[in-house]
């Protein structure tokens, strides 16, 4: 794994200013996806079924406005329950977002430990994270009406014979289940990076094709291909392209706080397994002990690298009621 001579990188720090209904629903501390826009940033957490756009102030991105996800597509469980997004893309005039399209293990409360053993078997599937969306941005940059892949045409049923993942699609993503966290799209392709499984070492992007289905449905114009990148254990928390390349934010897929790092893949040569010497190491990312989890990345066009973070701690909350990003430069 090459690593680069400044692993740190200049870190500067901006505010993204939420209004009072984000704050309410936690959305500026449930981070999960980002993109730059023509004006500002595209965001969206982890915990609602809606995305945000900030638009850049002079000195903060905020003037917030609210987009519901069932406005443009129809959700399989309708609009009120949260579609766990957790990557997006922009590319070719379309704003793309992907849920976690994974299962939910209920947490054990201490302060109920005669339920806890019960709530640990407790596993819920929510039908709004199996999503994969895609919607038109118009001059303005505003979104239309749009086409998603859900229900018996979503991910997890093309997967549902897979070799390698078909054994984890009945477990929760916090368990080393399938866990989609992250969506880059080049020219007509769709890579999709998987957190978990990670199989002994090895994290799994998704490689798609997807088309026009009718009837406002997305569906693969060809099989997906499946590449396997060792990081050492880590699994893939989100995506972002960078010319000819990918960066990919590298994370633990289990309930642990790092070690996070971002790293560089050129996926043009088309290996389906990618060893440690052909990946480089960009940066290490900084996190804390149950809390700043970086969970968002974007490239900007002045060429620095954006993160956000999923939990922030205390001093990355604001007065304002927003949150600090890091901005690196590499």
């Amino acid at each position: 794994m090459k690593r680069p001579k400044c692993n740190h990188g200049n870190v500067e720090q901006v505010e993204l200013r939420f209004d009072h209904a984000s704050q309410a629903s936690q959305t500026h501390t449930n981070l999960s996806a980002i993109r730059q826009s023509a004006t500002g940033l595209w965001v969206a957490g982890d915990e609602t079924a809606s995305f945000e756009h900030l638009t850049w102030t002079g000195d903060h991105y905020g003037a917030q406005r609210t987009y519901q996800l069932a406005d443009y597509v129809n959700l399989p469980a309708g609009p009120e329950d949260e579609a766990d997004i957790e990557g997006m893309a922009r590319a070719n005039g379309h704003l793309w977002l992907v849920g976690s399209h994974s299962l939910k293990r209920r947490r054990a409360k201490a302060k109920d430990p005669d339920k806890a053993a019960d709530r640990l078997a407790t596993v819920i599937r929510e039908e709004n994270r199996y999503i994969l969306v895609r919607l038109p941005l118009d001059d303005a940059g505003d979104p239309g009406p749009g086409l998603i892949m859900s229900g018996g045409n979503s991910l997890t049923t093309h997967l549902s014979d897979d070799r390698h993942l078909a054994p984890f699609l009945a477990l929760p993503g916090k368990d080393n289940g399938l866990d989609v966290e992250g969506i880059a799209v080049t020219s007509d392709r769709v890579y999709i990076g998987l957190r978990g499984p990670v199989l002994r070492g090895w994290a799994v992007v998704l490689e798609l094709c997807p088309e026009e289905g009718g009837k406002g449905r997305l569906r693969l114009r060809e099989p997906y291909r499946k590449h396997f990148l060792y990081l050492r254990g880590l699994g893939v928390r989100d995506l972002c392209p960078d010319g000819d390349s990918l960066l990919i934010l590298a994370g633990p897929t289990m309930d642990l706080d790092g070690p996070v790092r971002v790293l560089r893949w050129r996926p043009g040569n088309k290996k389906r397994v990618v060893p440690e010497d052909e990946l480089e190491v960009v940066l290490d990312l900084p996190y804390g002990v149950g809390c700043d989890h970086p969970e968002g990345l974007v490239r900007l066009a002045d060429g620095r690298l954006m993160v956000v973070y999923d939990s922030p701690s205390p001093a990355r909350i604001t007065p304002a009621g927003g949150v600090l990003a890091d901005v690196f430069t590499i």
